[in-house]
């Protein structure tokens, strides 16, 4: 083989090892961009759903009342028997804050008990959150460290997760309620645990 010919091959050679990695690594990005705007993250699925919630004990959000009476914080022997709707949110989470309004009307189904868990929050800052923003809960567990976020399987606040009479997971939202998933899936799941039997 000449001189000539064997540095074309050499040349083609490392053309090859630049251009793979390359190819490789665009495609990459591709996909990841495709997930990110085409996907949605509300439908990220959980492996808990169909699971009885987890036992997690949580205490009161320090001095929180309402109607002139404490919250109670997470209790799971009050999952069985109703249908609850546990919140997880933070009063430094600004989708929290939009989706208020929609929890106070929830809030309004007597059906439903809705529970919030307060998601590594400073009791001060939660207390004031719910004071400007109203309080939709009828519990609030305080989860300061984390732990029972990791429990329920939470990916980021807010959180929603619908909770059968039986205490199973029956369905999860993540990301903040909004009027559109509210009456798409958050009503008809709730609908369709109301109508199960226990």
């Amino acid at each position: 083989m000449s001189v000539a010919a064997n540095d074309r091959a050499n040349v083609g050679r490392r053309r090859i090892v630049v251009l793979v990695p390359l190819v490789l690594f665009l495609a990459l990005v591709t996909l990841l961009l495709i997930g990110l705007y085409l996907g949605n993250p509300s439908l990220i699925p959980s492996a808990l759903i169909g699971r009885p919630a987890p036992q997690t004990h949580l205490p009161p959000v320090a001095d929180l009342n309402r109607n002139g009476k404490p919250v109670p914080g997470l209790d799971p022997a009050n999952f069985k028997g109703a249908v609850t709707l546990v919140n997880v949110w933070a009063s430094w989470c600004v989708p929290c804050r939009d989706e208020v309004p929609l929890l106070l009307r929830l809030a309004q189904d007597h059906r439903v008990r809705l529970v919030g868990i307060n998601y590594k929050d400073e009791a001060g800052n939660a207390r004031r959150f719910l004071g400007h923003y109203g309080n939709p809960y009828a519990a609030v567990g305080a989860d300061q460290s984390g732990r029972a976020a990791i429990e329920w399987g939470v990916y980021g606040v807010p959180e929603t997760y619908v909770v059968g009479r039986d205490a199973r997971i029956a369905y999860k939202l993540v990301g903040p309620i909004t009027p559109d998933n509210l009456r798409s899936s958050v009503r008809p799941q709730i609908e369709k645990a109301l109508a199960a039997m226990p």
